[in-house]
């Protein structure tokens, strides 16, 4: 991921990632990138006019001590103790001078890395890091800083996978797809029933694929609209089963749904059918024949359970872990790993959760959550 690997210049502690373009704030006149030279100027910029600033501060606090020992031996009108008096007034000076320095050096140099970091990160080095030290209110900044940062970086990574793997779901039905319209056009393949069906499925398989990615954005930016109505749960759950039915039958799995007579709630009952039919659908892809699934909904206290359980082979507990992230599939079956993703964010939209069992061999139980 971006920030992975480390790149440290010769005046500071770095860590970065790649380069973006020319930010819009960056002089026309001057090179980018810039050379790291270029990064300690603006830091040492930011540190002279801090040191001018505590030079004025200091030259300030001399002349108030100064008048104040001025006015100190001319009350005394005796030497000695004037003098006595400026002594004092040059130790306390030097006292506070020295304390002030220190202060300002503590809390402006952890600054002035955060400002050179801020400054490269919005150049596209994503996953920066700067040094912890300084007060607690400047280090509780670096922390939040590099917190985002690699946040920042995390999210990058996520982003350019995202695309490499779209590309390649994307780009396996339009193969099938173009093949088999060129072999039709060159007069390898009759365009008969067959072959038109096979072009008819890899379309409804990308149209199915473009709908889960539209999904999965609108949940990501939090603009995924519910339309919701009373609904039977229980009655939903045996229209999406009964659509199955074939399939399960075709593969030999026995599939039943255990439902109440009646589960109400207010729910959009198009996108709990989308899933139901993607729960019941991976289920199906991992029981073997002679296996069974059951499709359950029943009203339990405060809440509403939907319950999709199979007796097929069941996942690993590292497989487990990951099986509600994009485009992770478990072994080699069909699918383009977006089912349990979708479920989780469409169950998340509903105020609901999602939990998973499974156990290698022992098969699958998904139970999801929602609020009566």
């Amino acid at each position: 991921m971006p920030g992975r690997g480390s790149w440290r210049m010769r005046h500071g502690p770095w860590q970065m990632g790649g380069r973006g373009m020319r930010p819009p704030w960056w002089p026309e006149s001057e090179a980018w990138p810039p050379p790291p030279e270029a990064w300690n100027q603006m830091r040492r910029r930011f540190m002279r006019r801090v040191a001018l600033f505590v030079a004025v501060m200091l030259a300030v606090l001399a002349v108030v001590l100064g008048a104040i020992a001025w006015a100190l031996g001319q009350a005394m009108r005796t030497g000695w103790l004037g003098g006595v008096a400026v002594v004092a007034a040059v130790a306390v000076f030097l006292l506070l001078a020295r304390w002030a320095v220190r202060s300002v050096r503590a809390t402006t140099v952890p600054l002035g890395d955060i400002i050179v970091a801020a400054s490269r990160m919005e150049a596209g080095e994503l996953g920066i890091q700067v040094p912890v030290r300084g007060p607690r209110d400047v280090q509780t900044l670096a922390n939040v800083f590099n917190a985002m940062s690699s946040r920042l970086a995390r999210t990058e990574e996520q982003r350019r996978v995202l695309l490499a793997e779209v590309s390649h779901e994307l780009r396996t039905p339009l193969t099938v797809l173009q093949g088999n319209v060129e072999a039709m056009l060159d007069g390898v393949y009759p365009p008969d029933r067959e072959h038109l069906e096979r072009v008819r499925d890899e379309a409804q398989q990308l149209e199915r694929l473009i709908e889960d990615l539209r999904t999965l954005s609108l949940a990501d930016a939090g603009a995924l609209a519910l339309n919701r109505e009373p609904v039977d749960l229980a009655e939903l759950a045996r229209e999406v089963a009964a659509g199955f039915e074939a399939q399960a039958s075709g593969l030999e799995v026995r599939l039943s749904v255990d439902a109440e007579t009646a589960v109400e709630l207010d729910l959009d009952p198009q996108r709990i059918r989308q899933v139901i039919g993607n729960l019941v659908a991976n289920a199906l892809r991992h029981t073997p024949a002679g296996g069974s699934v059951t499709v359950t909904a029943a009203r339990r206290g405060e809440q509403v359970v939907l319950e999709v359980r199979d007796t097929g082979t069941g996942m690993a507990p590292e497989d487990a872990a990951s099986a509600f992230d994009r485009f992770w599939r478990a072994g080699e079956g069909a699918g383009a790993g977006l089912g349990l993703a979708i479920v989780r964010d469409l169950i998340a939209a509903h105020g609901g959760e999602v939990r998973l069992e499974s156990r290698q061999g022992s098969g699958t139980r998904i139970t999801c959550l929602l609020p009566a």
